[in-house]
């Protein structure tokens, strides 16, 4: 019989803020469910259980009864309850103010619910920078969980790993157990047998030792196949039966009592990492694809072992640099984490503050900020969900710190932590921002009344798995697989569909194209620029009339269109109490003896294609077909685009007869479930054959008008229901 060890089981539950509730649900009953209803009949049998912020309040407020059983098994000794950041941030993206209040508030509030006391905590994607000891400490955290891969990175090998450590960071200490690369990949894809087989040699090598498995609790049961492998092929069952089988040597036990009955084998500091996996996917793309290859050519060289344990990928904080689109969400956060931080010390508190901190904690969630083996940025709901809570917290710290109800205000500078100076006009209804530095582009606008950007687009952009997408599905051969290692169409033809972007999808975007331009060539990016300002740098000026209640800004850029100087100016006006923005362009020193083909670029976001309460309509209010529609219209005045679920009219009037191309925006991903296609924005272009007056000048003009009647009329008539 092998030397007695003890083996820690850490499951990790988790959906992320902004998920849809049947996704939740079903979740909920493929996988939550039916492993605590399985575990709970194996009474000699201890897990640590970490459920995620968003998804705990969620099965409170949907499956009350759930989380009552948890407070009974942990009151039992049974589970042990893990902590964490409240809404599940990367630490590392937040400030250590919110990070210490993240964790403090989860703990607070698991242990008024469970009624247990908190002392570990799980890593948010064992997103893992030193000074995180020091936030953890300070939070009241004992203990966490990081890869073993962490450990490796700081030198250690495979043997040093068998039980946990003590780091710190300016005097806090904390102590941090290494869970076993192997055991995720092998639980529950592997034969049971496998595991208790891995177990038993070390034991037999190392006895007393503590092993870890820490992993998602989706796996069993959420994931592709997983359901029927899991539970109706009864894995998991063998495997609390081989655990059980086992138990005179192999002590199943949680965090709490390895941590209180092992002494820790030292000291030890360790580099910025995550899992592995997730330092291959922050790489830039080349990059990714040359680790790749390498390490598929090294695979069978007898050296590999020995020299993989040196090799690192990237840094997830570069998931700002590989997606701008994460930068863009961070940089809006930071300002409301900044705004929320100026309140508190100019004294402003009470219930409206507290609900803006709430709000900006649910916009730190990290799934949206990053993308892997799930489709994470690319999927347009979590960015709309980071958005809504942002946009939320600002308002209710509008609301605390006694702003009137009409009025305008402006500012500028460094919004995007670029160097390069931004500006931010807004309203009480509206907030725009703009980049003169990129093209002069509008890169958000926040709708306040429903809390919606529609700027919270995404730029196509190749991806590592792309050569797998080309090369076409493959068969798993009936056998339940990681998701790392399935690849899987849910539509076909997606290799047709691979398309790049040649510069960001936002709004405000100018372009000049060939005289005989067309719909197929704009929308499938093969039409010919023949300007230097859609991403070229613009003069601004920010021009103020508080009398009038208006602000505007003014942003000019001498550039060229094909060889020959062009001066381009188009001003951004906004008045208090309205929400309309008002867009002026103006070309001078047009040329006499050619014909320019100008067009204005703008996206909306958050308005999905293919259902039927979402469509374009014309001036007389007939609709024109479903938002993903190409329209390829002329000599028309005016564009409607409606989204009846958001409740959002999005109206365009321009001043002169023109013609307007729209299109979609869709994007080829990966996700857990395979490769989709996923609808991100919609186009609109309104285009003109540019006719210079005789000094050389040509205007148009743009009212961009953001109706909200639908979703306050509902929001009315729920708050009536709710108080009769």
């Amino acid at each position: 019989m092998p030397q007695p060890i003890r083996f820690v089981f850490v499951l990790h539950n988790h959906q992320p803020i902004g998920n849809f509730d049947e996704v939740f649900e079903q979740a909920y009953q493929d996988s939550y469910l039916p492993f605590l209803k399985l575990f709970g009949r194996y009474d000699s049998l201890k897990i640590a259980l970490h459920t995620s912020g968003p998804l705990m309040e969620w099965l409170d407020a949907n499956h009350p009864d759930y989380i009552d059983r948890l407070a009974d098994l942990a009151h039992q000794g049974r589970i042990e309850i893990i902590g964490g950041a409240f809404y599940e941030p990367i630490l590392a993206m937040i400030s250590s103010r919110d990070s210490v209040g993240q964790i403090r508030s989860y703990s607070r509030w698991l242990e008024n619910r469970l009624g247990t006391a908190v002392r570990g905590m799980w890593m948010p994607e064992r997103v893992w920078e030193q000074s995180s000891a020091r936030d953890l400490a300070d939070a009241g955290i004992r203990y966490t969980v990081l890869d073993d891969f962490h450990f490796k990175n700081a030198g250690l090998t495979e043997s040093d790993l068998y039980s946990y450590y003590l780091t710190e960071d300016d005097g806090r200490v904390i102590s941090i157990f290494p869970g076993s690369e192997s055991l995720r990949y092998w639980i529950p894809f592997d034969d049971p047998q496998r595991t208790i087989d891995y177990l038993a040699g070390i034991a037999g090598e190392h006895p007393d030792s503590v092993i870890v498995f820490g992993d998602d609790g989706e796996k069993f049961g959420t994931w592709p196949d997983t359901k029927k492998h899991v539970y109706g092929d009864r894995w998991l069952e063998r495997f609390f039966d081989a655990l059980v089988e086992n138990q005179d040597w192999l002590h199943v036990t949680t965090l709490a009592e390895a941590h209180d009955s092992v002494r820790p084998v030292g000291k030890i500091y360790l580099p910025e990492s995550s899992y592995r996996e997730m330092t291959e996917w922050t790489l830039p793309t080349e990059r990714q694809l040359e680790y790749e290859r390498l390490s598929h050519e090294m695979e069978s060289d007898p050296r590999w072992p020995s020299l993989k344990q040196f090799i690192r990928g990237g840094f997830w904080r570069n998931f700002k640099v590989k997606y701008v689109e994460a930068n863009e969400m961070y940089a809006r956060m930071m300002s409301v984490s900044r705004r929320l931080r100026r309140a508190f010390q100019d004294g402003v508190h009470g219930e409206l503050v507290e609900q803006a901190r709430t709000e900006l904690y649910r916009g730190q969630c990290n799934c949206a900020y990053w993308h892997g083996a799930f489709g994470g940025i690319y999927l347009p709901h979590l960015r709309g969900a980071v958005y809504r809570h942002l946009i939320a917290a600002d308002n209710l710290l509008d609301q605390a710190t006694g702003r009137p109800e009409t009025w305008i205000d402006d500012s500028n500078g460094d919004f995007n932590f670029d160097t390069h100076a931004e500006a931010r006009l807004e309203n009480d209804k509206l907030i725009a921002w703009i980049a003169p530095g990129t093209g002069g582009h509008l890169y958000e606008l926040d709708v306040r009344s429903i809390r919606h950007n529609l700027l919270a687009t995404f730029t196509r952009r190749p991806e590592a798995y792309h050569r797998k997408v080309l090369a076409g599905p493959s068969s798993d051969n009936g056998q339940c697989a990681s998701i790392h290692e399935r690849i899987v169409f849910k539509q076909e033809g997606l290799d047709q569909r691979i398309q790049y972007d040649p510069y960001p999808r936002k709004s405000l975007v100018d372009l000049f194209y060939d005289a005989g331009a067309t719909l197929e060539a704009v929308a499938s990016g093969e039409a010919e620029q023949h300007g230097d300002f859609v991403q070229g740098a613009y003069d601004a000026k920010v021009q103020r009339n508080p009398g009038e209640g208006r602000t505007r800004i003014l942003l000019t850029r001498e550039g060229t269109v094909r060889g020959e100087p062009l001066l381009l100016t188009k001003a951004i006006t906004l008045n208090a109490g309205s929400s309309i923005l008002e867009i002026a362009y103006q070309l001078d020193r047009l040329p006499s003896d050619q014909q320019l083909h100008f067009a204005v670029e703008l996206n909306f976001a958050g308005m999905p294609s293919g259902v039927d309460d979402r469509y374009f309509y014309d001036a007389d209010e007939n609709r024109l077909g479903r938002l993903g529609a190409r329209l390829d219209l002329t000599e028309v005045e005016e564009l409607g685009l409606v989204d009846e679920w958001l409740g959002l009219d999005v109206h365009l009037k321009v001043s002169r007869p023109t013609s307007f191309w729209t299109f979609p925006v869709e994007t080829v991903s990966q996700s857990e479930g395979g490769f989709e296609l996923v609808h991100q924005s919609v186009v609109v272009q309104p285009h003109w054959l540019i006719v210079p007056d005789p000094d050389g000048r040509w205007r148009a003009s743009i009212l961009l008008t953001l109706d909200t009647a639908l979703a306050e009329s509902r929001a009315d008539l729920a708050a009536v229901a709710t108080t009769t």
